[in-house]
């Protein structure tokens, strides 16, 4: 009967000796799979990484390009505004000339006065055509 129980005991051994090789091979396999599972979502979020990366690099430029051009049409602004500051400024310096004599001055009060005389005609013309029709 000792010889029955050994035999049992080296049977039952062997048979469990390559459970525990499974089970091992179980627990490297689940390993390896979490392993390849965390891999493949590092590769997802870098590649989700890389196309906001891609997304900002492409709103970056477009609002760089978005800049130049608004830096151009502000230089096209002053230079504009330069030049009508400058035609002003030869403006009133022409009007000062004309005012610091007195006969210019009387004849540009003149010119006022037919100016003057010419938008109440223009409009007295105009309410007489309204009131007619």
């Amino acid at each position: 009967m000792m010889n029955y129980r050994r035999e049992n005991r080296a049977s039952r051994t062997s048979l469990f000796d390559g459970l525990d090789g499974l089970e091992e091979g179980r627990l490297r396999a689940s390993s390896s799979y979490s392993h390849d599972t965390t891999e493949r979502d590092n590769d997802e979020a870098l590649e989700s990484l890389q196309d906001r990366v891609s997304f900002l690099k492409r709103v970056t430029g477009d609002i760089h390009e978005e800049v130049e051009s608004h830096n151009r049409m502000l230089d096209k602004v002053g230079n504009k505004m330069d030049s009508a500051r400058g035609i002003m400024s030869g403006t009133i310096n022409r009007f000062k000339l004309v005012f610091e004599k007195k006969s210019n001055r009387k004849t540009c009060k003149l010119i006022g006065y037919f100016v003057l005389l010419f938008l109440v005609m223009y409009y007295l013309i105009r309410l007489l055509n309204y009131i007619r029709g």
